[in-house]
């Protein structure tokens, strides 16, 4: 089995929809720091899972410097943000961490 980690850090702002009354709901930004896994027991032509700049550019080129909210048509959680890059690197992603800020991460892996 292969596995390959990928660290990334986005800067990038959101709003949360919340049911409660929060300062979040309120247009504020992050420092992300994403951390993907993925894993594969069999090599692409190139002898890589999937090359480490495809990775960067999935998911840092489509969020770095963006309003989170502009870009997805869901909630953007740490939590629903996790699943939707563990998504966006199927089938090989099987864990996803994203840290909103120090002492804040949520983790979602399958």
């Amino acid at each position: 089995m292969y596995e390959v980690i990928k660290k990334l850090e986005i800067s990038a702002a959101h709003r949360l929809n919340l049911s409660y009354e929060s300062k979040c709901a309120n247009l504020h930004g992050h420092n992300w720091k994403v951390t993907v896994y993925l894993k594969s027991e069999t090599l692409n032509s190139d002898g890589m899972i999937m090359d480490f700049s495809e990775i960067k550019r999935k998911i840092e080129g489509r969020f770095d410097h963006k309003v989170l909210n502009d870009e997805i048509d869901f909630n953007p959680t740490a939590e629903n943000l996790a699943k939707f890059i563990c998504d966006e690197l199927k089938p090989y992603c099987y864990r996803v961490e994203v840290e909103e800020s120090e002492n804040n991460k949520a983790v979602y892996y399958v």
